[in-house]
């Protein structure tokens, strides 16, 4: 219960999803949360759940396209913590069209959020956590951010761009002794609302699950607790030799 202990973490895009299972999970190993969403009722409801649990937590509105969104959250995290240990860059979005199809409005978007607040969040969090000694960078990127897929152009470039920024965002904090570690998470097919979204999109949802679910050898879908043990693992001491890692999570997906 104490594997994150004292720690303060930021989940992006943690009303639903990945976002709130890795905050439950962070905040029940003892770290205390500040949970964004550009749904503020949605953060809002994370953070209830954990104090109900017993844990802290602090709920932000956050656009993560936004430079001063960003500014305006490390400011509210200095002011109330004065320290910054986790960043889990987890906020995304996904639109389900073949680059055919793909207007260039919607590439600038997917864009916006997936890749530009990475970079935005990175950078915010570098400012902060070279004042409290490190810390680490968790960017939640995609196995369609080391393959392709069809359907996902958009996605597939911004979560690309994702695992290659960590390496630099890695490289850069080591040469310069900062002690802060980045590393991408790389989840196969996760059963969350996006997920769902996505696969109704393409066409019949049912139909389009066990075309899913065929790609995964282990013969099931993963859960988002099956990534938040990734972000736990990877937010605290035990990853202290872990930096510039592909985290995947897949199912086998990749294996094959």
């Amino acid at each position: 219960m104490n594997r994150v202990a004292g720690k303060v973490a930021v989940v992006t895009g943690a009303g639903l999803g990945l976002g709130r299972a890795s905050a439950l999970l962070l905040a029940g190993e003892g770290a205390r949360l500040v949970v964004s969403d550009i749904d503020e009722a949605l953060a809002g409801d994370t953070a209830s759940e954990i104090v109900k649990a017993g844990g802290g937590a602090l709920a932000l509105r956050h656009d993560v396209s936004k430079p001063e969104d960003w500014s305006a959250l490390m400011a509210a995290i200095e002011q109330r913590f004065g320290r910054l240990d986790v960043l889990v860059n987890n906020a995304g979005i996904a639109i389900a069209k073949n680059i055919e199809d793909t207007t260039l409005a919607e590439w600038r978007r997917t864009m916006a959020v997936n890749l530009d607040g990475v970079f935005l969040g990175c950078q915010e969090a570098i400012r902060l956590m070279k004042k409290s000694g490190g810390g680490s960078i968790i960017n939640l990127s995609s196995i369609d951010g080391i393959i392709g897929e069809a359907e996902l152009a958009a996605y597939c470039a911004s979560k690309g761009g994702v695992r290659t920024l960590t390496k630099a965002v890695a490289v850069h904090c080591a040469e310069q002794r900062y002690g802060i570690r980045c590393n991408s998470i790389h989840p196969g097919y996760i059963w969350t609302p996006q997920t769902e979204n996505y696969l109704r999109d393409l066409g019949k949802l049912e139909q389009e699950k066990a075309k899913a679910l065929s790609r995964h050898p282990i013969g099931f879908l993963g859960e988002p607790s099956d990534i938040a043990y990734m972000v736990l693992y990877l937010a605290s001491d035990e990853s202290k030799f872990v930096t510039g890692s592909e985290m995947v999570v897949d199912g086998g997906y990749l294996a094959v």
